[in-house]
């Protein structure tokens, strides 16, 4: 009795370390593999540089691309649309429907610029100072400058927008320019299309770069995979340290792509500052944004792990021992 429930207790101690024995194992093989390919710095150094800049261009070309965005979204949210008022309102009548106009949920701002500003304006800037002397009276209408809020600032809201005002009876023609905008987010919009098939592109690369790195690997250690498959050694653990290799080969690749993409803007932030500041902007490119860091974490070993998943299902099955 005393012997069985001994046997019980040691089974039941055995279970409770499979698991831990499990991830032991794993943990062996996974820094294993790492030493093997510390072995070869300069071939593993290359490979992973190549990984790097196949999964560098789509990312840094991608955040341009979502900084460009954010650029024309402020720029959206700083464009106005001008409101012609008619003739015969005086100056209280029109600062009265500016009040009403910037009331709206819709309005961030609107401004009134009088006849007389209006005129002031356009002798200053036309040069025909002299000609509007000669003039009986001003011909110019008053004019408010709505800028529109952030929930109507993209191009088709602001759209809507302008036609809302333009019913107001005492608006006389209303003047918005969105044709600018629309060109822009359609060249966004194609530039984002191309990066995405570039991206796809590339990591069919990286996925064929991997499996010949693997594909080689396999080749070099066939004696080795003949004897293990000798004395009763699995496909899977055969395939194990194939994997932690095409694994490590994308997380340094995916490190070596994170340290391109903050070079690459880090030398383009300048540039792009003093651009900026010629027309009075504050705007300075964004590193750490929509999760492209995190996708290149995360996807970059993916990639290297399905490579060698390909390339050692393939090829494994190859080698049989004599």
């Amino acid at each position: 009795m005393k012997r069985s429930r001994q046997r019980n207790r040691e089974h039941a101690f055995r279970r409770h370390l499979n698991p831990l024995n499990w991830l032991l194992r794993h943990a062996q093989m996974s820094l294993s593999s790492l030493g093997r390919l510390a072995q070869n710095p300069l071939s593993t150094g290359m490979t992973a540089a190549v990984i790097g800049i196949a999964i560098a261009l789509p990312a840094g070309l991608y955040l341009l691309v979502d900084n460009m965005r954010t650029l024309t979204g402020s720029w959206d949210g700083g464009s106005s649309i001008s409101l012609f008022l008619q003739q015969s309102l005086s100056d209280a009548q029109a600062d009265q429907v500016r009040d009403v106009i910037a009331l709206r949920d819709d309005v961030a701002e609107a401004r009134l610029i009088s006849r007389q500003e209006a005129l002031a304006e356009f002798r200053l800037r036309s040069g025909f100072g002299e000609a509007l002397d000669l003039l009986e009276h001003n011909p110019l209408p008053a004019v408010i400058l709505v800028k529109p809020a952030r929930v109507a600032s993209a191009p088709a809201a602001t759209g809507r927008l302008a036609d809302t005002l333009g019913r107001y009876r005492e608006i006389d023609m209303v003047r918005v320019d969105l044709q600018w905008v629309r060109r822009l987010e359609a060249i966004s919009r194609t530039l984002e299309r191309g990066i995405l098939v570039l991206a796809g592109m590339l990591a069919a690369a990286v996925l064929l770069i991997v499996g010949n790195t693997i594909r080689l690997e396999i080749q070099h250690r066939q004696p080795e995979i003949e004897v293990i498959k000798l004395v009763g050694g699995t496909d899977g653990f055969i395939r194990r340290p194939f994997l932690y290799e095409g694994l490590w080969y994308g997380l340094l690749g995916g490190l070596i792509a994170l340290l391109l993409v903050m070079l690459g803007l880090a030398l383009m932030q300048g540039p792009v500052q003093r651009l900026a500041g010629l027309y009075q902007s504050g705007f300075s490119l964004e590193m750490f944004r929509s999760g492209v860091f995190t996708a290149i974490l995360l996807g970059s070993p993916l990639l290297g792990l399905a490579g060698a998943w390909l390339a050692v299902g393939r090829h494994l099955a190859r080698i049989q021992p004599e």
